[in-house]
């Protein structure tokens, strides 16, 4: 039994991924540094591909093997088997058949083999046809997505607009990627063949992560990271001298796009997270970017932030959020998020950006976002803040009209206008006196 190492990588990624909710991104980088090239591209689209249509799989598995209880190593070796049948042109259908029944073999599931090797076979020999209870169920289905998530989109947008973001999840994002403070210091050129963004300066599209760009990244000069996350970077303003804090920080690549711009104008950078890995791996990606200058600090912003009133003059809150935004790059989160989760977010988000606008000075700016395109996480949060905050208002800053809502906020979908789907609102403090905050 001789197994791909592409195959096998794969195999184990999905496991790891549905069995301990670990994160594709990580897991991915992890397992395919040990793969040639070759495996390592295989591997990946495996792996991505079966999480962003494992809903679609499922449902093949139960219409062409009937409604049986199938093991997670079984059900994952069949999702992986029909992917690469129906999805995935270049895989001969018998490698993919051979390398998933020995991949169950592998996984001391013996008995289960020839259970693989008859749906696999069968749904090459006939073709199986899938039944909807209704349009709800249809788009769910063959857009691999929990009906609940759905029936909430049509719900906060419509029916039409919601399958667009969910078909739109579906597809391979565009790379994007900017000049770290130590790229631009080291004055690094643009990547060949690379485009610049008309929204965000400095960002730049590119249709290949070349040996050369990847080199650059693991110096710390280019840093990959979409392009609706540095757009909401771009909107923080710090006057010459005053002081900026990003309360929700790690990883750190908004942070690091913010320092690049201002590390040498300001008087003080602070970046911040809650527990001590993340806090870590803030500080290893600030050294990595070259800002040397940045305050790396431990605080549980739900709880309250060590600063004193009017401490600085812009505040980003970039909110902990379901994510769902962001389910191009991270398929898995559609299947880890449960509808109970969206209440005790928005709970969170709402006292992190109440503690931070303690500590904001009037006249400065707080920028709120998320990347969530849940009105709970964005909207509400932004409306029941400000009906605490009589001193704050909104103020728009400079996009084009199509990513402004009516009530002055900032959002970006997917399958519009290509990037990750994220929410942004610049609250301005006035020189009224505050109201007494809740405890």
């Amino acid at each position: 039994m001789k197994i791909s190492p592409a195959r096998t990588a794969a195999f184990d990624v999905l496991i790891s991924i549905e069995r301990d909710r670990a994160h594709s991104s990580s897991l991915l980088s992890e397992f395919e540094d040990k793969l040639s090239d070759k495996d390592k591209a295989l591997c990946h689209e495996i792996v991505l591909g079966v999480l962003r249509t494992k809903l679609y799989l499922d449902e093949i598995i139960r219409v062409a093997g009937g409604d049986r209880r199938l093991d997670l190593e079984v059900s994952t070796a069949l999702r992986m088997g029909l992917f690469q049948i129906h999805l995935l042109d270049r895989v001969p259908d018998h490698s993919a058949v051979t390398e998933s029944v020995d991949l169950v073999q592998r996984a001391r599931k013996t008995s289960a083999k020839g259970f693989v090797n008859a749906v696999l076979r069968r749904t090459i020999r006939d073709n199986i046809k899938l039944n909807y209870k209704d349009e709800i169920d249809r788009v769910a289905i063959s857009t691999s997505h929990p009906r609940w998530l759905v029936e909430r989109w049509i719900d906060e947008f419509d029916f039409e607009e919601a399958e667009r973001i969910a078909a739109a999840n579906n597809q391979r994002p565009r790379t994007s990627l900017r000049h770290t403070a130590k790229g631009i210091k080291a004055d690094r050129p643009v990547p060949d063949g690379a485009t610049a963004s008309s929204l965000v300066p400095g960002c730049y599209f590119i249709d290949k992560i070349t040996a050369d760009v990847r080199e650059l990244v693991d110096k710390g000069h280019l840093y990959i990271q979409d392009e609706a996350s540095q757009l909401v970077a771009s909107f923080i303003e710090v006057p010459k001298g005053g002081r900026f804090l990003d309360v929700c920080a790690a990883p750190g690549g908004k942070t690091g796009a913010i320092g690049a711009r201002f590390e040498d104008s300001v008087g003080l950078l602070i970046a911040g997270d809650v527990n001590g890995p993340r806090v870590e791996l803030l500080k290893e990606n600030c050294i990595r970017q070259g800002l040397s200058s940045i305050k790396v600090v431990r605080f549980d912003a739900e709880s309250g932030l060590p600063f004193g009133p009017e401490t600085f003059d812009s505040i980003l809150v970039d909110a902990p959020c379901s994510g769902t935004g962001t389910i191009r790059n991270n398929p898995e989160i559609r299947y880890s998020l449960k509808p109970e989760d969206l209440p005790r977010l928005k709970k969170k988000q709402l006292a992190i950006l109440e503690n931070a606008s303690k500590s904001l000075k009037v006249g400065g700016t707080i920028v709120y976002s998320t990347c969530s395109i849940e009105k709970d996480e964005n909207e509400d949060v932004v409306r029941e803040f400000l009906a605490l905050r009589s001193d704050f208002i909104v103020t728009k800053p400079k996009v084009p009209d199509v990513l402004a809502t009516k009530d002055g906020f900032i959002r970006t979908l997917n399958y519009r206008d290509n990037m990750d789907g994220f929410f942004a609102a610049v609250l301005e403090r006035g020189s009224g006196s505050p109201p007494k905050m809740k405890k």
